[in-house]
């Protein structure tokens, strides 16, 4: 059988070989395995916070360095108190008057106040007693013509008076047998309660002069220095949580069923070239955007992908931020809990 030239048989040969490409491609596309193994690539990321006080006030001492490990709660930097403390002593005083003001409402009279306003209804009875026989002696006087109807008017008048006396003396005592009254209690109570307020208030802007780590994290950057101004909005100190951390990589369209969160994954970087790390699928975008021009793979830059976040547990410290790092997710991995990085 006579053989075909190889000038004839080139293009055959090409349009395989295209053919074949084509269907690899479609099979099996960037970020895509037959194995149902999928691999993605990205970048460490972790969470920062700026940390202020809650306070106006100069700073008078950062405890921390740049770089230093700090725990949740650790005291971090202070502002001066001196101005604070004076209110809160002022606040503590201004209870305490409000409480001895209660305390004296609620134990009522004295025994001696009431006998000494028994004495005083009883003098007034007897001023009332003279000054009514007076008017009495000189009504008779007139009659006789021994006194004149003036002496007599003023007398009666007097009468009148020290019985006036006499009433307001009993009414008096009868005051302090009966106690303050409840609506008197009641201001004096709201009144004490007002006062501890403002102390509560006092406590806390003196609190707001220290600053506290809200979380285990590394300090970052000192912003704020001794003797510079402190506000709430500005910031002192930067915080970086560095356990979890997770690596911010793009999930194709095309595979958006297939990870769910939860799934378990590995990471791995060039930084430890022999070691991996345990993670998980944490967090993927409801919304699509196109593929960020630092994704190295040409082929997805024209197609539309998710954000996704592949956490990791830290406890080393080995991923540092901005570390590029591979992701290797089994699609086939049931889901399981999401592991606590705060546990031994």
């Amino acid at each position: 059988m006579e053989m075909l030239p190889m000038k004839k048989l080139l293009p055959a040969v090409l349009v395989l070989l295209i053919a074949g490409a084509a269907f690899a491609w479609f099979k099996l596309r960037p970020g895509e395995t037959a194995t149902d193994a999928l691999t993605l690539y990205g970048n460490v990321d972790i969470r920062e916070a700026r940390l202020t006080f809650n306070a106006s006030e100069h700073v008078d001492r950062i405890l921390v360095e740049e770089g230093e490990h700090v725990n949740k709660d650790q005291l971090l930097a202070t502002l001066h108190q001196e101005l604070f403390r004076s209110r809160v002593a002022q606040a503590q005083a201004q209870v305490e008057a409000r409480r001895q003001q209660l305390a004296k409402l609620k134990a009522g009279s004295r025994p001696e106040e009431i006998d000494k306003a028994k004495a005083e209804v009883a003098a007034a009875r007897a001023r009332a007693r003279a000054a009514h026989d007076t008017w009495q002696r000189l009504q008779r006087l007139v009659a006789k013509k021994l006194a004149s109807r003036e002496e007599v008017e003023t007398a009666n008048s007097n009468a009148n008076a020290a019985q006036a006396q006499v009433e307001a003396a009993q009414a008096a005592l009868q005051l302090l047998q009966a106690g303050p009254r409840r609506e008197d209690i009641a201001a004096a109570e709201a009144d004490l309660r007002a006062a501890e307020a403002n102390l509560d208030l006092a406590r806390q802007n003196l609190d707001n002069t220290e600053l506290h780590a809200p979380a285990d994290g590394i300090i970052r950057t000192r912003i704020l220095e001794p003797g510079d101004m402190a506000s709430p909005l500005k910031p002192a100190l930067t915080l970086a949580f560095a356990n979890p951390v997770w690596v911010r990589t793009y999930l194709p369209e095309t595979l958006l069923g297939k990870v769910k969160p939860g799934m378990r994954a590995t990471i791995a970087t060039d930084s430890y070239p022999n070691k991996t790390y345990s993670a998980w699928v944490g967090y993927v975008s409801p919304t699509a955007e196109f593929t960020p021009k630092n994704v190295e793979t040409p082929e997805l830059r024209t197609r539309l992908v998710y954000q996704m976040r592949v956490f990791a547990c830290n406890g080393n410290e080995e991923l540092r931020l901005g570390m590029p790092a591979t992701v290797y997710i089994d699609l086939q991995a049931p889901v399981t809990a999401i592991p606590d990085c705060q546990k031994p």
